[in-house]
């Protein structure tokens, strides 16, 4: 096992996959948790790192609160399951959520999100207020912040677990297009502009409590929020760092490109396009209905497309026009959103596999520079992870910060490995979690496997299982 932290270290791999390629017989030298040099050959006091070692992934998106109903929501209706039957069981489960909850699931899930090779999460945060979905004041808690309550139990579990962290609190003000009621699942999401406002600035202020965070905000979906609510969160938080992220859900389901242009007149992201200013820090979460003409607007804005395959295929929404948006040289980040699988190599696998399946191709997902799809898809979900939580993170360079993995010798050996197959042989033929140890920001929080809280915090979420199913 590695020493689980240091401020200044050297490490030296026979193999590693830097921001150029495949590299071999290299020292790192890691302090403060940055890469400040890469070497030639073997430093005298470095450690040998025994496998071959690659970025660590970015999730871009999640929503932690929903790994404590992942199996819970698999009963048929007799061929009418939807995305919106779906919903509604998400709404029983949050009805009895505390913030003790949150953080015991949202730990639990970062644990479990490091051990699969994620070294940061985008956390779409929309769970706001207390149970009977009033605002949490200091009243009932000794929290100075009583607004962000739910949102500091989300950065404590970020901490425990070792998880990097970019929280998005998520504007949600409407049922549906039109500015709906919410209904009563929704109590506990619904702010208004200025109550949002101030708890970003809120979350801005735990942010510089805790070490490896940002944040930025999530506008939900066109249907949850109007124009001016928009304008109006995007000039608050840009206020705060001209850099923040901003995500949203856009064209997810069918019905939702449905009923945005019978209310507007256009479809979701070309409505996006034409009313609000995109650049690199927008990610369009689930782009998933969208034709060519969004498609090129998507990469003339520079955005990023979020896409969760295992979570898509889940809730039926549809495939992803993955070929043609990278043809037109898109950015894409993947995230486990609904936490049915926490798995990066799921994710890739299923990108490239709807694409074959659909097209009746083999081997889509590269390029004539990385002919290995592995490999493309590796670096480049890293890359535009990165981008999406505006971190310095996603690729193994001098100046980047030291989020890596250390693959096990004992699985890739038996598989494809040199450098050119490696990362095939990860994605598509691995049949077991090859991650052996994890560095983030320059400290070790896997080794050989384990995380030390994982055992305690196994418990602790599979009792709060029992009561929750109860």
């Amino acid at each position: 096992m590695q020493e689980m932290t240091s401020k200044s270290a050297q490490y030296y791999v026979k193999n590693i996959l830097l921001s150029d390629g495949w590299a071999s017989d290299k020292t790192l030298t890691v302090e403060n948790g940055i890469i400040t040099a890469i070497t030639a050959g073997k430093e005298p006091h470095a450690t040998p790192l025994s496998g071959a070692v690659i970025p660590g992934m970015i999730n871009c998106h999640s929503h932690a609160f929903q790994r404590a109903f992942a199996g819970f929501s698999e009963q048929g209706s007799e061929g009418q399951d939807s995305f919106w039957t779906w919903r509604k069981v998400m709404y029983k489960f949050l009805a009895k959520l505390t913030e003790t909850d949150a953080q015991v699931i949202a730990e639990h899930l970062y644990i479990e999100m490091l051990k699969m090779g994620y070294t940061r999460v985008a956390e779409f945060h929309y769970l706001h207020h207390n149970i009977d979905g009033k605002s949490y004041s200091t009243n009932d808690l000794s929290s100075t912040k009583p607004l962000a309550t739910m949102a500091n139990a989300i950065f404590s579990a970020a901490k425990n677990a070792g998880i990097g962290l970019t929280l998005l609190p998520v504007l949600y003000q409407y049922a549906g297009f039109g500015k709906q009621a919410p209904n009563e699942g929704q109590k506990r999401f619904i702010n208004s502009t200025t109550q949002f406002n101030q708890l970003v600035s809120d979350c801005f202020e735990l942010s510089s409590q805790f070490a490896n965070t940002n944040v930025g905000i999530a506008p939900h979906s066109l249907r949850a929020v109007d124009k001016e609510s928009i304008e109006q969160a995007v000039a608050h938080v840009r206020a705060l760092d001209n850099k923040a992220p901003i995500h949203i859900h856009i064209s997810e389901q069918q019905q939702e490109v449905n009923d945005c242009l019978a209310h507007y007149g256009k479809r979701p992201v070309q409505w996006l396009l034409d009313n609000i200013d995109l650049d690199k820090h927008w990610c369009l979460i689930h782009a998933t209905h969208i034709n060519e003409q969004e498609q090129q607007g998507i990469v003339n804005s520079q955005a990023i497309a979020g896409i969760c395959p295992t979570t898509e295929a889940n809730l039926g929404d549809g495939i992803f026009p993955t070929t043609e948006f990278l043809t037109l040289k898109g950015t894409f980040a993947i995230g486990s959103d609904s936490h049915i699988s926490v798995n990066p190599v799921e994710e890739l696998r299923w990108l490239e596999y709807a694409q074959r399946l659909t097209k009746q191709q083999r081997a889509i997902l590269a390029s004539t520079e990385t002919a290995s799809v592995g490999q493309y898809l590796w670096q480049n979900a890293a890359l535009g992870g990165a981008q999406s939580t505006s971190s310095n993170t996603g690729s193994l360079a001098v100046g980047k910060q030291a989020d890596l993995l250390v693959l096990d010798e004992k699985q890739t050996r038996l598989y494809a490995n040199n450098s050119q197959h490696l990362l095939d042989s990860v994605v598509f033929a691995s049949r077991e979690n090859t991650v052996r140890d994890v560095m983030v920001n320059g400290h070790w929080v896997v080794c050989n496997g384990e995380h030390e809280q994982e055992q305690k915090s196994a418990d602790n979420f599979a009792q709060l299982l029992t009561r929750l199913s109860a």
